[in-house]
């Protein structure tokens, strides 16, 4: 059902009457409309109600806010706010189609936005949540279920990155669910949109969005690496002139993170509610551009080359690779992932 616009008395006094308001697409988690203001076009957007909805709300804002601080804008400029109906008015910016080599300029987009964020703004976002041990058992327990051997000192090995991960420092501003489609390509360069899932940590998490596949995202995609050598420079140089030092450098320590999270095989309404790696092996569904199954395979091969020749984790390079050849010989008709965003 098509909801009115919701548009207070305090955000007509502050920004006029809205006209011509138009519903756009949208989660099921929020309401958005373009509308025209006597000064601009702006688009409305509202957290709907839920259990989280206030805390979602709160993390928009608040991403939005620190990252209006970016020398090269990143984001819409927030106009207003009503916090009582959990409504934000942001600027509206015409989208174009990104060209086949967008990473490039995603990267450095992204890398502006986590530069936005500073040390003193500890406490202002949650905290990046990484695996635990329960994604570590469920991830051996597919293996296990694959027929697959589990060689002494994997376990360890995972273990230990779910250490590293939870230690992992930063303070970049983390959009959450940095997918195509959340990226507006615009005249003026790209602005990142929907930040309910905003936190702060390390870069190198998102980073790894292009090489994993955007593990949180409808749509997958697979680039050359030609293509994911120059994105990855570009992320690196934009962020040594945001922020005057060196970005980190493991990214094998975050893809293999986002490889033993089974709740990155499905849309966010049904994380938290099951063990999806156990259902792997009876059971294929598609979301977006991808099945899960096309998904893990991707995955866990690039996962296999990039820990090839990594001290800490050459045992994880070992079963992941062999993970992946028992996927393809039971299930041949597997495809590879999309090589272009839709």
């Amino acid at each position: 059902m098509w909801s009115r616009l919701t548009f207070g008395d305090a955000l007509r006094a502050e920004l006029g009457a809205p006209r011509q308001a138009r519903r756009l697409g949208s989660s099921p988690r929020s309401r958005v409309w373009r509308v025209e203001l006597p000064e601009t076009s702006a688009v409305v957007k509202q957290i709907v109600d839920g259990p989280d909805a206030d805390e979602r709300y709160a993390r928009e804002v608040t991403a939005l806010r620190l990252a209006a601080r970016a020398q090269t804008p990143v984001v819409p400029a927030l106009l207003a706010t009503d916090p009582a109906e959990r409504v934000l008015v942001l600027e509206h910016l015409d989208h174009r189609r990104p060209g086949a080599d967008w990473i490039v300029d995603y990267a450095a987009a992204l890398a502006r936005l986590h530069a936005a964020a500073r040390p003193q703004d500890a406490g202002a976002l949650p905290r990046w949540r990484g695996p635990d041990q329960a994604d570590v058992d469920a991830f051996l327990g597919l293996a296990t279920a694959l027929r697959v051997t589990v060689e002494p000192g994997v376990a360890d090995e995972l273990a230990e990155l779910v250490g590293r991960l939870g230690r992992a420092g930063g303070h970049a501003l983390l959009h959450g669910d940095p997918c195509p489609g959340n990226d507006l390509h615009t005249s003026t360069g790209i602005r990142f949109v929907d930040f309910e899932q905003a936190s702060l940590g390390s870069g190198l998490m998102e980073l790894a969005y292009l090489r994993i596949g955007f593990p949180t995202c409808w749509c997958v995609t697979s680039a050359s690496e030609a293509l994911l050598e120059r994105a990855e420079r570009a992320y690196r140089t934009a962020w040594r002139a945001a922020t005057g030092s060196e970005a980190q450098d493991d990214l094998a320590d975050a893809c293999t993170g986002w490889l033993l999270r089974g709740d990155a095989l499905v849309e966010r309404a049904h994380r938290e509610s099951r063990d999806h790696l156990a259902r792997i092996p009876h059971q294929d569904w598609k979301w977006g551009t991808a099945t899960a199954r096309q998904r893990l395979v991707h995955r866990l091969g690039v996962v296999g080359r990039m820990t090839a020749d990594h001290g800490a984790l050459g045992r994880v390079s070992g079963l992941t690779g062999a993970m992946r050849d028992r996927m393809l010989d039971r299930w041949p008709a597997l495809r590879p992932v999309p090589a272009r965003r839709p």
